[in-house]
C-alpha cells in the first residue's frame, strides 16, 4: 500500500514545530516575567505609599495638629507640598472621629469618612485597602498617628489611583513585548536555518522516502546470496545481514554481533587491518572455525576519512560448486555446438547437391550419413544408458571430427543410467575436462586420436581417456592438477584442477600413465551408483 505523502516537507515541518517551540517558551516566559511585573509594580507602590504615610504620621506638626496643641488648618498646606514631590494620588489626614483635615477637593476637608477600611488603623495598625473614593477606585495605605505618650490621635491615608499602576505595568510589559517579538523573530530565522541545516545533511530527502529508502536497503541487503558485515570506525559492528547470520551458524558462531567489537565476534578477522590502512583486501580466503570463505573487504571513505569498513564474503565450497556446475554446462553447450556446426555441414552440402540436381549422388550420401549416424548413435546408445551422458559423448564425437581428431569409444565400454542426476553432472565436468585437454595435447600432433573408455563393475566406474599427443613428462606430472598450472598460456589451469576437485569430492581417484612422446592416458576411478537393479 502506498504511504500517504506529507502536506508539509521535512523543512517546513521542522521550521513550524521549531516555531512554536519558541514562540510557547517565550509566551510563558512572557506570562511569568508579567505576573512578576505586576506584583512587584502593586508591592512597590505599597511601600512607597507606606514610607509617605509614615513619614507624615511622624511628622510633629501633624501629631501637634491633631493632638490639638497646633492649628489644624496648617495640615492642608503642609500635605500639598508633600504632594508636589511625590507620585501619589492623594493624602489624607483624619482625626479619631474619621474627619478628613486634608484632601485633594478641599471641599472634602472636615468631612466624614465612611468607609470601613479606616476601622483597623484608628485601632492602632497598619493596613492596606483596594477601594473607590471620591477620586476613583485606589489603592489605599493606612498608618496611625500616635503621640510621643503613645496615645492615638489619628490616621493617615495614602492614596495611589489603581490606573496610575496599571499604567507603570503596561509600561514595563511594552518592553517585555519588545523582547518577545525580538525573540520571535530570532526563532523563526534559527528555525528556517536549522531546517535548511538538517535538509541539506539529509541529502534533500523527506521522511517518506528515507523510510522507503531504509526498506528498500533492509529488503535488499537480507535477500542477497553473500554475507555482509559492516562496522564503525572503532570497529564495532553497525549491520550484518541474513546470510551473513548463516554462514557464521555454519561455523558455529552464534547471537547478535551488532554492537560488538567485531574481533571479539569473528575469529582472525583483518577489518580492523583495513580501518587502519585504508586498503581493500580482495578476493581473501578466510578460515573461520573450519568454514572456508572468499570474502571482500573495502574500506569506506567519507570526506576523506575512513569512518567505517564493509566484508562481503560467501563460501567458498559453495562457489566452487556453483563454478563447476557452469563449467559443466559450458562443456555440454559446447559439445552440442560442434554437433549443431557438423549437421550444418551436411545440410549445406545437401543443399548444394540439390540446387545442382545431382539427385542420385545426393540419395548415396544421404543413406551414407544417416547410415553413419544410426550406427554411431547407436553403438553410444548401447554402450551409454543415461541419455543426458550420451547426449553429451556424442556431441564431443562430432567436436573430435570437426578438429580432425579420430575419436572412438573402447569395445566394452558400458555406463549405466546414474542413480542420482548430480552423478551425471559432475561425470560431464570429469570427462568433459579430460577429452578438452586431449584435444589440446592433439593440436601439433601428426597423428591424432583420442581413445575414450568407460567401465563399470560392482558400482565403481572406470574412465580412460588415451591420446596420441607429446607427453607429458614425468617431472611436469605432479603439477598438472594445480590450480592455475598451464603451458598454453595465461586464464588456462582450471580444466585438471577441477577434475581433481569434483574427484576429492565424490571420493575418486585419478592417475597419469604418460611419457615423452608416447601420448598420455589419464585413468579415473570412483563410486557409481545405478538406477536399474538388472541388465539385459
Amino acid at each position: 500500500m502506498r504511504k500517504r505523502k506529507s502536506l508539509m516537507s521535512l523543512q517546513m515541518t521542522i521550521a513550524v514545530f521549531a516555531c512554536m517551540i519558541v514562540a510557547a517558551a517565550l509566551m510563558f516566559t512572557d506570562l511569568m516575567i508579567g505576573n512578576n511585573l505586576s506584583e512587584r509594580a502593586e508591592n512597590d507602590a505599597k511601600e512607597e505609599s507606606l514610607e509617605i504615610a509614615r513619614v507624615v504620621a511622624n511628622t510633629p506638626l501633624i501629631i501637634a495638629a491633631l493632638n490639638g496643641s497646633e492649628d489644624q488648618n496648617d495640615i492642608q498646606p503642609f500635605i500639598e507640598k508633600i504632594l508636589q514631590v511625590s507620585n501619589v494620588r492623594f493624602i489624607t489626614v483624619l482625626d479619631m472621629h474619621r474627619i478628613r483635615k486634608s484632601h485633594p477637593n478641599r471641599e472634602m476637608i472636615n468631612t466624614y469618612y465612611e468607609e470601613n477600611d479606616i476601622a483597623p488603623s484608628l485601632e492602632g495598625k497598619e493596613t492596606v485597602s483596594v477601594n473607590k473614593g471620591s477620586l476613583g477606585t485606589s489603592l489605599r495605605v493606612f498608618v496611625p498617628v500616635f503621640t510621643a505618650d503613645q496615645r492615638q490621635v489619628g490616621a493617615v491615608m495614602v492614596g495611589i489611583m489603581i490606573e496610575h499602576v496599571q499604567e507603570e505595568i503596561a509600561n514595563s510589559r511594552a518592553g517585555i513585548y519588545a523582547g518577545v517579538g525580538v525573540g520571535m523573530l530570532v526563532g523563526i530565522l534559527g528555525s528556517l536555518v536549522l531546517a535548511r541545516k538538517i535538509k541539506k545533511i539529509l541529502f534533500g530527502l523527506e521522511p517518506e522516502e528515507i523510510a522507503k529508502l531504509y526498506e528498500e536497503r533492509s529488503a535488499m541487503l537480507h535477500s542477497v546470496r553473500e554475507g555482509i558485515l559492516a562496522v564503525d570506525k572503532d570497529s564495532y559492528v553497525t549491520m550484518v545481514n541474513d546470510e551473513a547470520l548463516r554462514l557464521f551458524g555454519q561455523a558455529g558462531i552464534y547471537g547478535e554481533p551488532e554492537g560488538l567489537k567485531v574481533d571479539e565476534y569473528i575469529p582472525n578477522t583483518r577489518l580492523q587491518n583495513v580501518l587502519d590502512t585504508g586498503n581493500a583486501e580482495l578476493d581473501q580466503e578466510q578460515d573461520i572455525n573450519g568454514i572456508i570463505i572468499l570474502t571482500n573487504r573495502v574500506p569506506v571513505i567519507v570526506n576523506n576519512r575512513i569512518v567505517g569498513a564493509i566484508a562481503t564474503f560467501r563460501d567458498k565450497t559453495e562457489m566452487k560448486n556453483m563454478a563447476e556446475k557452469i563449467i559443466g554446462v559450458s562443456i555440454y553447450a559446447e559439445a552440442l555446438r560442434a554437433q549443431t556446426h557438423e549437421f550444418m555441414n551436411k545440410l549445406h552440402v545437401i543443399q548444394g547437391m540439390v540446387c545442382m540436381k545431382y539427385y542420385d549422388q545426393l540419395s548415396h550420401y544421404i543413406n551414407e550419413v544417416a547410415k553413419n549416424y544410426q550406427s554411431e548413435v547407436g553403438a553410444v546408445i548401447r554402450k551409454i544408458r543415461d541419455p543426458v551422458l550420451a547426449g553429451f559423448i556424442f556431441g564431443k564425437l562430432s567436436m573430435a571430427r570437426a578438429a580432425g581428431v579420430t575419436m572412438t569409444i573402447k569395445q566394452d565400454s558400458f555406463l549405466p543410467e546414474a542413480a542420482e542426476d548430480e552423478a551425471v553432472h559432475e561425470l560431464i565436468t570429469i570427462i568433459g575436462n579430460l577429452l578438452n585437454n586431449a584435444l589440446e595435447a592433439l593440436k601439433d600432433s601428426s597423428i591424432k586420436e583420442i581413445k575414450l573408455g568407460i567401465f563399470w563393475e560392482n558400482d565403481i566406474l572406470t574412465v580412460e581417456v588415451n591420446d596420441t599427443g607429446p607427453g607429458i613428462e614425468k617431472e611436469r606430472q605432479a603439477d598438472i592438477f594445480l590450480r592455475g598450472y598451464s603451458t598454453k598460456g595465461l586464464e588456462r589451469g582450471m580444466g585438471l584442477f577441477l577434475v581433481k576437485q569434483n574427484l576429492e569430492r565424490l571420493g575418486g581417484q585419478i592417475a597419469v600413465i604418460s611419457e615423452k612422446g608416447n601420448g598420455t592416458l589419464f585413468r579415473v576411478i570412483v563410486p557409481y551408483w545405478s538406477k536399474e537393479e538388472n541388465f539385459d
